[in-house]
């Protein structure tokens, strides 16, 4: 009970401090490897002995300002808090590396155990998303890191976790049927298979196993990138040391919100709050609030079949090109002529939507009807005739037998199947 009211009378000492040092005075820099990572410690001026925390980015591009808010909050609740710009060599969309991005975090932490105000025995990771994958890596790498913060971690796989958020997305814009099963599966499952999902099978369920330092998980309820109730109970399950706890108003990065996609101004009530009292404290025994409730479990993103291989899906829509290609040009017969155009505006439409889909989330499809956004419907509809233009070339084909009608015949032949695994054939 004593320990209770000194640590209160700390904390509330330290909030009504001055503000924390400016960047100037706490820049840092540190390596790991032949990257050279700069950043800032931000701690209240003249303290001494302090816990320390590293903020861990979540994905993409970001500098040590995104955090800043944050570290000073922690600052005025006495923590010491390092911000750093994330690495970009080595870092993208297509290329990353999770041990890699700990080993950032461990580099970190040893410059931040090396500050004359910082307790070198109380320093922690803090990390959000993205880093809720890295953080707790970085300290299954090293007794150094005292204990673990994360926010919107997950329990799943990368890209079953984005397979999820984009049906989250799509939904949200009214979308339903083959187009929302195209893009969270066939779509996250050739990326997959062709090697431009960096991380995709990453598994955080061994790691948290492997922990033996304090965990404080939070969750915003209606988060709708990370899978929140799945997330609570792998972490309840596999942490053996954990406080994990859920804001029922927040979302992904918990701030305020109405649905999870909107975000209001602030934080959610208690964030901040709770994790200065965490990190003082560091609690012995572990609590878990209730697993939120989800609209749908994510799904495990299973492995190409051979015949789905990624060379196939570069081979199809190229010979589908040059069959069609021909067919407009030397086609000849009607139906021929009708297959080549509506069979080439098909899979150029489809590669448009395809690039949309990925670059937007969908925003950039435009008015949706009757769960489909128009340019989708428009292939769907062009695809339908392809199919009707093909069964009359291989009327003609078999009433003249003639190599002209044969190449845009074929390209029929292939375009079916494949229609139909995108989706374009599928209400």
């Amino acid at each position: 009970m004593r320990r209770g009211a000194l640590l209160a009378g700390v904390i509330l000492a330290v909030t009504t401090l001055a503000p924390p040092a400016s960047a100037a005075d706490g820049d840092v820099t540190f390596q790991n490897g032949g990257v050279t990572l700069h950043g800032t410690v931000v701690a209240p001026p003249g303290a001494a002995r302090l816990p320390g925390l590293v903020m861990v980015h979540g994905s993409g591009a970001h500098s040590r300002e995104d955090y800043r808010d944050q570290a000073e909050a922690f600052a005025r609740q006495g923590i010491a808090t390092l911000i750093y710009d994330k690495r970009t060599e080595g870092y993208s969309q297509f290329e990353r590396s999770y041990p890699t991005l700990a080993d950032d975090a461990l580099a970190a932490v040893e410059a931040l155990r090396k500050r004359p105000e910082v307790d070198p025995a109380r320093v922690g990771v803090w990390g959000l998303s993205e880093g809720g994958w890295v953080a707790p890596l970085a300290a299954s790498k090293s007794s150094d890191v005292a204990f673990v913060v994360t926010l919107g971690a997950n329990g799943v796989q990368p890209a079953r976790q984005q397979a999820w958020a984009i049906e989250n997305q799509l939904r949200r814009l009214d979308m339903d049927g083959s187009i929302v099963r195209m893009a969270s599966s066939t779509m996250i499952r050739q990326l997959v298979g062709g090697g431009v999902f960096p991380e995709a099978h990453y598994d955080p369920v061994p790691v948290l196993q492997s922990l033996r330092q304090p965990v404080l998980g939070l969750w915003g309820a209606k988060d709708v990138l990370t899978p929140p109730g799945e997330a609570v109970r792998i972490f309840r399950d596999s942490v053996a040391h954990h406080t994990l706890r859920v804001f029922p108003d927040a979302q992904h990065q918990l701030r305020r919100t109405t649905d999870g996609f909107d975000k209001l101004p602030g934080y959610a009530p208690g964030y901040l709050e709770l994790v200065g009292t965490w990190v003082h404290d560091l609690p012995a025994t572990s609590s878990a609030d209730q697993p939120p409730a989800q609209d749908r479990q994510s799904v495990e993103i299973t492995p190409l079949h051979w015949a789905e291989s990624s060379w196939l899906q570069l081979a199809a829509p190229a010979f589908l090109l040059l069959a069609f290609g021909w067919g407009l040009v030397r086609g000849g017969a009607r139906p021929a002529r009708w297959l080549a155009a509506t069979g080439l505006l098909a899979v150029l439409g489809f590669v448009v939507v395809d690039v949309l889909l990925q670059t937007t989330m969908g925003k950039g499809l435009g008015p949706v009807v009757a769960g489909r956004p128009l340019p989708w419907l428009a292939v769907q509809l062009l695809s339908v005739g392809a199919v009707a233009a093909a069964i009359g070339t291989a009327v003609a084909w078999w009433r003249n037998r003639t190599l002209r009608l044969g190449l845009p015949l074929a390209g029929g032949v292939v375009f079916v199947p494949w229609a139909i695994y995108w989706g374009l054939l599928i209400p």
